[in-house]
């Protein structure tokens, strides 16, 4: 069984309670709670508060329930903390505060880890496990940049052909998801998928995300922010056979096309 994730509801509802600088009768009123129950609450004496009561907890903060239970805020900036109480739900966009496990080496550097088949599954469930992540395969790989998180992953099937089935991807791990540009190159982790998306991403106006295939017998599709749980963009292709030698009518295609490239530039 994976390590279970520590949650901070406690904490964080006494945290943004004092920061506002009510007292536990004030806030208790507020949401129609009786300071028995919030006192209960922020001790952590209740193990699984209602939804309702998480969800009432979010809408007065103006925190979104993922930043709510799952991060510490009394640990963040307070830039940080003014973006999330302006209304941007900065852990859904997928910015600095989403939960991030890695490993280092002797030296305190980021290893690049390696992400086997067997384990696809695990990973979906334990990717912010430390733990876990540490006991992944580590790779040295030259030519990536000096700063970043990197992973690698394998892709299956044919929907991103040419790239050929069994392929491996490197990627870079995405902080903020608005940085992404129209059909950038991406592993997706999603939730409820044991497999990992290799597609052409783009974010939409609506915060939805398109995921487009080079194959383009696959049609696109759209998946919501909160099915997404990690982004990497793409950075090496790791190929385990040898590219097709082209055909002879492939070659004279392509020897066509550069002759006339050529005459074009002539003409100019």
């Amino acid at each position: 069984m994976g390590k279970q994730q520590k949650l901070f509801l406690p904490e964080n509802v006494r945290f943004l309670r004092n920061r506002k600088g009510l007292s536990q009768e004030n806030l208790a009123q507020q949401l129609d709670f009786t300071r028995v129950k919030l006192n209960a609450i922020e001790s952590g004496s209740t193990k699984n508060p209602a939804i309702e009561d998480v969800v009432k907890f979010s809408e007065f903060f103006r925190i979104s329930i993922d930043s709510l239970v799952k991060i510490n805020l009394s640990k963040l900036l307070e830039l940080q903390l003014r973006e999330l109480e302006s209304g941007n739900d900065v852990y859904m966009l997928g910015s600095k505060l989403r939960v991030l496990a890695i490993s280092t080496d002797k030296n305190n550097k980021e290893n690049t880890e390696y992400v086997p088949v067997k384990a696809k599954a695990g990973y979906r469930t334990s990717y912010s496990d430390p733990e876990f992540i540490a006991s992944l395969p580590k790779l040295n790989l030259p030519g990536l940049p000096r700063n970043g998180t990197f992973r690698t992953f394998p892709i299956g099937g044919d929907s991103m052909l040419p790239i050929p089935d069994g392929s491996d991807i490197t990627g870079q791990f995405v902080e903020n998801w608005k940085t992404l540009k129209a059909d950038t190159p991406c592993i997706l982790i999603l939730d409820g998928i044991n497999d990992f998306v290799f597609k052409l991403v783009t974010l939409q106006k609506d915060g939805t995300f398109l995921l487009r295939s080079l194959n383009k017998l696959y049609e696109p599709y759209t998946v919501e922010p909160g099915e997404v749980l990690e982004i990497w963009q793409f950075k090496l292709l790791h190929q385990k056979e040898m590219p097709e030698i082209p055909t002879e009518l492939e070659e004279l295609k392509m020897m066509m096309k550069d002759l006339m490239s050529k005459m074009s530039h002539k003409k100019k």
